[in-house]
């Protein structure tokens, strides 16, 4: 597949390890990335030390833009949200307009500061409940990402975890899960956008594993050479 073809991606809130992390795999993969954020100054630094890093690696052929969250969702054909849990309603209600007929992969945990190594779901079952609610079914949202450390997505080595993907579009799912490939892990089909609260909560327990062994845990699925 040429890089023509291949959709421009968005990542609005995309300063952080985990935005910065994903934009350099789905880069290094052959797409045209833009990286959003509230303030055009904070996307160019994110975009200028994701270069420098890509090319102490010797990559240097990537499309990597900046760009305020509300052009790089105007301008993308595949939104990804990656901002905290209580900047995701403000930041879904500046983009929505630009959302029409789009994905829009919620990455959003709701964890709910201090006791983040604690479950706590939000009245409407899941953050990608709310996402879905907010904006409507003509736009469709899929949750993907929330067990992945972003520490993994930003050492350039492969990732030893597996991505549940929920939305209640079989079509975008199958979108998601050429996106999860491309950054380096296995996607895998998990159900209706309400079915995001079970990989949303396993965030919490997947912090605890980590303070408990010292280490960047991940989820796997087991039993696949049994199917079939």
């Amino acid at each position: 597949m040429t890089t023509e073809s291949l959709p421009v991606l968005a990542i609005l809130g995309g300063t952080g390890d985990l935005g910065t992390g994903l934009a350099r795999r789905w880069a290094e993969a052959g797409y045209q990335v833009i990286i959003g954020s509230r303030t055009q100054e904070k996307a160019e630094a994110a975009v200028a030390d994701l270069r420098e890093v890509m090319a102490e690696r010797g990559v240097s052929e990537v499309t990597v833009q900046a760009m305020e969250n509300l052009a790089a969702a105007q301008a993308a054909d595949i939104v990804t949200l990656t901002v905290p849990f209580s900047h995701q309603a403000s930041t879904l209600e500046l983009v929505k307009p630009e959302l029409l007929g789009k994905i829009l992969i919620d990455v959003t945990v709701p964890l709910v500061p201090p006791k983040v190594a604690r479950v706590q779901l939000p009245p409407q079952g899941s953050a990608g409940q709310i996402a879905q609610e907010l904006l409507g079914e003509e736009v469709a949202v899929v949750s993907a990402f929330q067990n992945v450390a972003a520490a993994h997505l930003q050492d350039g080595k492969g990732v030893e975890c597996d991505v549940l993907v929920c939305g209640n579009k079989k079509a975008a799912r199958e979108e998601v899960i050429k996106l999860v490939e491309a950054a380096g892990m296995r996607g895998f089909h998990a159900g209706m956008i309400n079915n995001a609260a079970a990989a949303e909560a396993l965030t919490s327990v997947l912090i605890v594993i980590n303070k408990q062994y010292n280490c960047h845990a991940g989820i796997k699925i087991s039993g696949l050479l049994d199917a079939g």
